[in-house]
């Protein structure tokens, strides 16, 4: 009897329920740097079926270690991540899997099922049509992209909403909160500016214009802005033209990209969940971006940074500069 055999019969025990007789005769068989990696994958077979999901994942990623090509073993791994509510390594795990040729079906459908769960509808949809492209009666994909499809309209109403709640609650943030002089502080109440939307609709001139605040206090009200990504003065401008004062600062030539969905940058999961906190949607408003305002968001580094400053220039756009 080969190996071969040996691992097919344990595969069918798995698959029948017979797992003391697969775990007796995966004990019995000698590691080597041949098998190695698939006695992992078939002890994670064993581990998930006995639902010890946790050490299913340790072997099917031991597996990986061997072998960073065995295609069943990132399929689990990432089928175990996505049961166990790890959906970003799931999602870099189904990708793997999808980066392949040909790309399994199976992979794609729930890698499609995560990326609408995450808003990446247009994402989630071309993995769909990828499927009935190949496999036309695929019923599952079939319900799902009738799903994506319905989800469109309701993720922009309800993000638009988010954003607006999310936009209205930091403009009413007290000026109190903040770190600030006493000297600012009053100076600041005594020109009725109280919150955080009252000092963004103030420009500088009008603060030097007030007796008593001199450029010490302006300074360190910038300062306390900067580190949040705004400006004095920020919402002075349309509301429905929020970039307009600083397309004038891009690059010559670049304004015909400003319109373009940032699903068109080729960036990595992480870099893209960014964006979606930060409720941008086109490379104008990434333009309008600070490099500090990025680096403030959860879990976004230097990688991520320079990963989108990166894809900003391939369009002649860059990120905006830190007052």
């Amino acid at each position: 009897m080969t190996g071969t055999e040996t691992l097919d019969q344990i595969a069918e025990q798995i698959r029948s329920g017979e797992l003391d007789g697969a775990r007796r005769a995966l004990d019995s068989i000698e590691p080597d740097e041949e098998n190695r990696d698939e006695l992992f994958y078939y002890t994670g077979l064993l581990k998930e079926r006995e639902y010890d999901h946790e050490g299913a994942l340790h072997s099917f990623e031991a597996a990986i270690e061997q072998n960073p090509e065995h295609l069943q073993a990132i399929f689990r791994a990432a089928y175990v991540c996505d049961k166990g509510g790890d959906d970003e390594t799931a999602i870099e795990l189904y990708e793997r899997c999808t980066g392949k040729t040909p790309a399994p079906v199976h992979a794609m459908v729930n890698l499609a099922i995560l990326y609408e769960d995450q808003g990446m509808l247009r994402e989630a949809e071309a993995l769909l049509q990828h499927v009935l492209s190949e496999h036309p009666n695929h019923a599952r994909a079939r319900r799902l992209l009738k799903s994506v499809d319905g989800s469109y309209t309701m993720v922009y109403d309800e993000r638009t909403q988010r954003e607006r709640e999310k936009r209205d609650a930091v403009l009413d943030t007290p000026i109190s909160d903040f770190e600030l002089s006493v000297r600012s502080r009053n100076c600041l109440r005594q020109m009725n500016i109280r919150t955080l939307g009252d000092l963004l609709r103030t420009t500088e001139a009008e603060l030097l214009s007030y007796k008593n605040f001199g450029e010490t206090s302006l300074n360190e009200i910038k300062a306390m802005l900067t580190q949040r990504g705004l400006r004095l003065g920020q919402t002075l401008q349309p509301v429905a033209q929020p970039a307009t004062p600083q397309l004038t600062s891009l690059p010559p030539g670049s304004s015909p990209h400003i319109n373009r969905p940032v699903t068109e940058l080729e960036l990595s999961v992480r870099s893209r969940k960014a964006l979606q906190r930060l409720g941008v949607t086109t490379l104008g408003e990434l333009a309008m971006r600070s490099e500090p305002e990025l680096l403030a968001i959860k879990n976004f580094g230097q990688t991520s940074l320079t990963e989108i400053k990166r894809q900003l220039e391939t369009f002649g756009l860059t990120l905006r500069d830190s007052e």
